[in-house]
C-alpha cells in the first residue's frame, strides 16, 4: 500500500460572476469584488483591496457603460494567485468595439465627466491589455500587485 501524499496548499482562487450591464451591475461588481478580497486575507481598506477595487469599478463601469448590447451581461473574473502575489482582474462583455487605449487617445479635457477609467487602471495596475473571447466582444484585464498585511514579503505595488 502507498503512503498517503500530502496535499498542496490550493494557491490559486477564483471568482467569476456575471453582471446585467447596467450601472447598478457595475456597482454590485464592485461590491461583491471587495467582498471577495477580505475573504481572501485582502481586507477592506488596505492598500491591495484598494487598488484591485478601483480597477474593478473602472472595468466594470466601462463594461455597463460603453460595452453594452442589450440583452447581454459582462462577466468579472479575479483570479488571486497567492505564491506570485498577484490579483488578475478580467471583465469580458459582447460589445465589438475596442476600448481607446490611453497613449493614443490623450487626455481628456479637464471639464469633462468622463474619459479617466482606463488612465486610472493603466496608473494603478502593474499591467492591463485587451484581449479577444470565444463569441462576440473581448475581455480587459489588468494585473495589480498585492501584499497581504502580516507577510514579511516586500510590498510590490
Amino acid at each position: 500500500m502507498p503512503a498517503p501524499r500530502a496535499q498542496e496548499a490550493a494557491t490559486v482562487s477564483v471568482f467569476a460572476q456575471r453582471f446585467s450591464a447596467t450601472r447598478r451591475g457595475a456597482r454590485l461588481a464592485r461590491r461583491l469584488a471587495t467582498h471577495r478580497l477580505d475573504l481572501w486575507h485582502l481586507p477592506y481598506g488596505s492598500p491591495a483591496s484598494d487598488t484591485v477595487t478601483l480597477v474593478v469599478a473602472e472595468l466594470a463601469s466601462n463594461a455597463a457603460l460603453h460595452g453594452h448590447v442589450p440583452g447581454r451581461d459582462f462577466e468579472l473574473r479575479l483570479t488571486y494567485d497567492r505564491t506570485a502575489g498577484l490579483v488578475r482582474v478580467e471583465v469580458s462583455d459582447t460589445h465589438t468595439g475596442q476600448p481607446e487605449i490611453p497613449e493614443s487617445a490623450g487626455r481628456p479635457p479637464a471639464d469633462t465627466d468622463g474619459g479617466r477609467g482606463l488612465l486610472l487602471v493603466e496608473a494603478v495596475a502593474d499591467r492591463w491589455g485587451v484581449n479577444g473571447r470565444t463569441g462576440p466582444g473581448k475581455t480587459v484585464w489588468a494585473e495589480c500587485a498585492v501584499h497581504v498585511p502580516g507577510d514579511p514579503r516586500p510590498v510590490r505595488l
